[in-house]
């Protein structure tokens, strides 16, 4: 067997390659309106795994995927997204090196591709036609593409007020939406009635283990471009699961001995939608209904709160949050700087580098990655007000 599961609450592994959601046992005990425990966290068999590095790109990632065969992924470009270097920033030279990851660049314009690509792919070699998702509207677009691209069906729930472009690549994809009048976590909820009611294969965030696996390959990337560990990446943080990414695929190569040091990962939200950050030192919840631009790291539960909160803990991570004026702004900036236009969510992760930078805490000589998420064409009406 390739790999197995470990529940990430109580630790109980589970043996199996077949589909799993959460942790049977810690499932039963989940509260509505708090975090789900019993996220699964894939574990590989480190002690056998020989991977060269020198050429670092997806067909050297299959021993760290759960998926048998590159033949399963779809036959688009996913990952590999270009690493560009910003040495100015509104006409000031830098001392310290910034480099921004331009995940935009996916086949569907957000980073959420990385993870489609391996449920799909595990769905296409465990003979699934059918793949359900809930999203503020990049995961069900990407979702939908890459459907599109296998064959197969993609059923997706989003809320109505998704940004239209998101809706748009859905319809055009050929995937059947469901607009949902309410927010993520009711879209969230009502893909899992759905998942037990049809017995569809579920990608969602939080739920599905692989959707981490998937999200983690931009670490290999990151580091198959520097050849080093950079000393801090910005990631825009809703639900926890990107950030949970990164870190994994950071603490496989620790696990394998290909670096010796983790980078410190800062956790930026939306400053209307902090819950994680907000409650990650603190063992009572305070959860508050979220409002930000940013559409796609608005989340009123962070579902999944327990494993980003154990990464940031174990590995030192720093956290910041961001004002929806800040974001904007930072978008601008962003994009009359660089060439690059990212939407809010992924221009959060630009703010929180532009906070740490403004108050001094990006030591000189240091290397900095910015996470950049997906593109601004998603949502041009963000935008409007700032033009």
């Amino acid at each position: 067997m390739k790999f197995h599961y470990k529940c990430t609450t109580c630790g109980q592994e589970y043996h199996s390659d077949s589909v799993m959601y959460l942790c049977p046992k810690c499932e039963q005990t989940n509260e509505p309106d708090l975090p789900p425990k019993g996220v699964l966290k894939v574990i590989y068999d480190y002690q056998n795994i020989s991977i060269d590095f020198d050429q670092l790109w997806q067909k050297e990632f299959l021993p760290l995927l759960p998926i048998n065969s590159l033949e399963s992924l779809p036959n688009l470009r996913i990952g590999k997204t270009p690493m560009y270097l910003i040495d100015r920033l509104e006409g000031q030279d830098l001392n310290f090196d910034l480099y921004l990851k331009d995940d935009s660049q996916n086949p569907t314009f957000s980073f959420k591709d990385r993870a489609s690509a391996v449920v799909s792919a595990f769905a296409r070699e465990h003979g699934i036609d059918t793949i359900v998702a809930a999203s503020t509207g990049n995961a069900g677009s990407s979702l939908a593409g890459i459907a599109a691209a296998q064959g197969q069906n993609a059923i997706i729930y989003v809320p109505a007020s998704a940004p239209k472009a998101k809706l748009t690549q859905i319809l055009m994809y050929g995937a059947e939406l469901h607009t949902v009048d309410g927010n993520y976590d009711m879209a969230f909820d009502l893909s899992i009635e759905a998942t037990r009611k049809h017995g569809w294969y579920n990608r969602n965030t939080a739920f599905n283990p692989l959707t981490i696996e998937g999200k983690k390959t931009v670490s290999f990337e990151i580091f198959h471009d520097l050849r080093s560990v950079p000393d801090k990446i910005f990631v825009p943080v809703g639900d926890g699961v990107i950030i949970s990414g990164v870190y994994k695929g950071y603490e496989d190569m620790l696990r394998l001995g290909i670096i010796d040091r983790m980078p410190v990962i800062v956790a930026v939200q939306a400053q209307g939608s902090s819950n994680l950050i907000n409650n990650v030192y603190h063992n009572a919840f305070e959860f508050t209904p979220s409002h930000t631009i940013a559409d796609s790291i608005s989340v009123d539960i962070p579902r999944n709160f327990y494993m980003a909160r154990d990464f940031l803990c174990k590995y030192n991570g720093e956290i910041t949050s961001v004002s929806d004026e800040q974001i904007l702004k930072s978008s601008k900036i962003l994009a009359r700087n660089t060439g690059i236009f990212a939407e809010p969510a992924a221009a959060a992760a630009f703010a929180g580098f532009l906070n740490f930078w403004e108050q001094n805490q990006i030591p000189v000589n240091s290397v900095n990655i910015v996470l950049s998420t997906g593109s601004g064409l998603k949502d041009l009406e963000a935008v409007q007000g700032i033009i």
